[in-house]
């Protein structure tokens, strides 16, 4: 199995190819360029460094959101008119669950951290469990603790609190929050370090294929991203008829 990945929710831009359990390759920056200028040229640069004939593919994962309106966007034209050209089918995969998905094996609570602005973020809360009771712990699936949403950054950290689990934060949410984290969370909990903190369409490859083998795909034609909340200009026209 042959899965394209693609990442361009947040900050990071990223490709990778994964068939079947090996990293074949991956570019991933975290720079200034708009991923309108690079998501394209880095895939052509992946595609010809690894002689990776499209037409391959199994499938193409791309992350769905949430996360930043314009990225998304960009990485959902990139991965429609890839499908929609070689008859691909999709695999949505929640950026927050790819993002937890780099932090593999863990037996922490994983909290993914993504700065939405306005004090907050968009996140969700993440574990690896067993996928059946009589396998080996090497057998995991990403479970869902609480789901992806939209929160104020103190609701999320009263919720860790409350389970009273260790945790692992990892995200571009980190940095800005970083001193509320410190002030306000009361287990003990960890920073991911630079090599697994930032999304990674490895991550968004290898996720969609466990994804794809479970049927979970759509067509080109039927993907939208999953935005979880109004964009701003959106919100600054609601508030303007709502003075009228």
């Amino acid at each position: 199995m042959k899965i394209l990945g693609l990442d361009s929710s947040g900050l990071v831009a990223s490709a990778a190819v994964v068939e079947d359990d090996v990293l074949l390759a991956e570019y991933t920056t975290n720079y200034k360029k708009t991923h309108s200028q690079m998501l394209l040229p880095m895939l052509e640069e992946l595609k010809n460094r690894i002689e990776l004939d499209l037409q391959s593919l199994d499938a193409i994962a791309v992350a769905s959101g949430p996360g930043s309106f314009t990225g998304l966007r960009i990485g959902a034209a990139t991965a429609k008119g890839l499908g929609l050209a070689l008859h691909k089918p999709l695999v949505e995969v929640p950026t927050l669950e790819g993002l937890a998905y780099t932090l593999w094996g863990t037996g922490r609570l994983i909290c993914p951290l993504m700065d939405a602005r306005r004090n907050q973020v968009y996140t969700g809360l993440y574990e690896f469990v067993p996928a059946k009771a009589e396998l080996s712990q090497t057998e995991l699936l990403l479970h869902t603790v609480s789901g992806q949403r939209a929160a104020d950054i103190s609701d999320i950290l009263n919720e860790i609190n409350t389970l009273g689990r260790k945790v692992i934060f990892l995200g571009d949410g980190v940095p800005v929050y970083r001193e509320k984290i410190e002030e306000q969370v009361k287990v003990p909990f960890v920073f991911a370090p630079a090599s697994c903190n930032r999304q990674r369409a490895a991550a968004v490859a290898a996720l969609g294929a466990v994804y794809f083998r479970e049927g979970k795909i759509v067509s080109a034609k039927e993907h939208r991203p999953e935005y979880l909340r109004k964009s701003q200009a959106e919100r600054e026209r609601e508030e303007k008829g709502g003075l009228a």
